[in-house]
């Protein structure tokens, strides 16, 4: 019996297009588990959100996390919840518009 694809979610994928347009740091977690990694990282370096952090758990695993004003919070929770961050929201904005001046 033929397996049926998944459906893909506008709503997530609208988002993910959001988070491209977001600065990205790739660090490797080391000893810590990868939340205390990138909380490190980000309080070392200054990061002011918005911000994508790729945390490489191993070499098969990365876990992504966005840093908010609120937050820390799980990428995949802010592809789906993307309109609840007023950071992206200028984002989703700035992509309108040139999806605009594309159609012309």
């Amino acid at each position: 019996m033929a397996r049926r694809r998944k459906r893909k979610s506008r709503r997530r994928l609208e988002g993910r297009r959001i988070l491209e347009m977001v600065p990205q740091y790739s660090i490797e977690s080391g000893e810590d588990k990868p939340v205390t990694a990138a909380r490190k990282f980000i309080h070392a370096e200054g990061i002011l959100p918005p911000a994508l952090l790729l945390v490489k758990r191993n070499e098969h695993t990365t876990d992504r996390y966005f840093w908010a004003e609120k937050g820390l919070f799980g990428a995949q929770y802010v592809e789906e919840n993307h309109f609840l961050f007023p950071s992206l929201r200028v984002m989703e904005e700035d992509l309108e518009g040139l999806a605009v001046g594309a159609k012309r």
